[in-house]
């Protein structure tokens, strides 16, 4: 039996107007996510044209260091580290200077471009704070690594001292949109986010700032996510897609389609033309054999696992940009 026809858009003219400077509309953004799997192919290729206009066929290796686990006072309610979850996870103070030296070496080893410290919790004390930019000082003194930090909400002196120590970048995400926010945490805001974002821009530094998708948002939100970032003028944009963690209060979510993770991947590509948009958390769990066609949209990657849960690791990682044909970026390409 025939399958029915089905109306398919011309995804490569879009990906033609977005390479000639053109912007995509809300509606555009919106249509390519509730396009059909049969165009799901068109759809990768118009965001690969965008991809590889900026970026060739490079991906850029990121490793991520969960300096300080456990013990949140926030309840973000997909966060396996937050105080509200019961998931177990282990806890530890911030971690020594030798410790996240030793950590940054290993990045450095298989040929990461970017070393990303990470800390659990709303802000870090200041003594934490001096501890990690005496850290970031060795690092930089010693390796060629683009340093990025996550440490929760900043103020502007805290953002300065990171610049000045040598911090090159700042993560923080928003996570999804402003309407969807307040269903999933409670202890803090969206706009101390858009703040944070901010303040790290103002004091010299790149933002890294991107989402979390599958927790119960709508496809709107996710094109409200897209633009809020775009408001931000976000330099990179790490996109996890929800493995959901037990113990939490999202752990009986369904995990995210891989048709409608890549469609969303090439919405943020074509809304971002020339951002870094990096396949973060969840990439194994959600896309399985199919991970390597987030690269069509996507131009970075972590390896080598995440701040809880374990990846499909390094080798398995290089193998699969081989496979397909990718080129892992070098420290001069970032």
């Amino acid at each position: 039996m025939q399958s029915p026809a089905v109306t398919t858009r011309n995804w490569t003219d879009l990906g033609t107007r977005v390479l000639g400077g053109g912007a995509i509309e809300r509606s555009e953004a919106l249509a390519v996510l509730v396009s059909h799997d049969d165009e799901l192919l068109g759809l990768l290729h118009a965001a690969f044209l965008v991809r590889r206009h900026h970026f060739g066929r490079r991906v850029s290796l990121h490793v991520i260091r969960n300096a300080k686990s456990g013990g949140c006072t926030e309840d973000c309610a997909y966060c396996s580290q937050s105080g509200a979850s019961a998931s177990g996870v282990a806890s530890y103070p911030l971690q020594g200077e030798d410790e996240l030296l030793a950590g940054a070496r290993s990045a450095h080893a298989i040929g990461a471009i970017r070393y990303c410290i990470v800390t659990s919790g709303r802000r870090l004390a200041p003594a934490e704070s001096a501890g990690l930019c005496r850290a970031v000082q060795r690092i930089k003194a010693e390796l060629p690594l683009s340093l990025c930090t996550s440490l929760g909400l900043l103020d502007a002196d805290q953002a300065r001292q990171l610049k000045a120590a040598g911090v090159d970048r700042y993560n923080h995400n928003l996570e999804t949109s402003e309407r969807f926010f307040p269903s999933i945490c409670s202890t803090h805001t969206y706009a101390e986010r858009r703040a944070t974002a901010r303040l790290a821009k103002d004091a010299g530094l790149e933002l890294c700032s991107g989402g979390l998708l599958g927790m119960g948002e709508t496809i709107e939100d996710r094109v409200d996510l897209a633009f809020a970032l775009k408001d931000a003028r976000a330099d990179a944009i790490p996109l996890n897609f929800l493995d959901p963690r037990p113990g939490t209060a999202l752990e009986n979510r369904t995990r995210v389609r891989a048709a409608d993770v890549l469609r969303t991947l090439a919405m943020f590509r074509l809304v971002h033309p020339d951002r870094e948009i990096r396949i973060a958390g969840g990439r194994e769990a959600c896309l399985g054999p199919l991970q390597a066609l987030a690269l069509y949209p996507a131009n970075s990657m972590f390896t080598s696992g995440y701040l809880t849960t374990p990846g499909q690791g390094y080798a398995a990682d290089r193998r699969m940009l081989e496979v397909a044909g990718f080129e892992v970026s070098e420290i001069t390409d970032a």
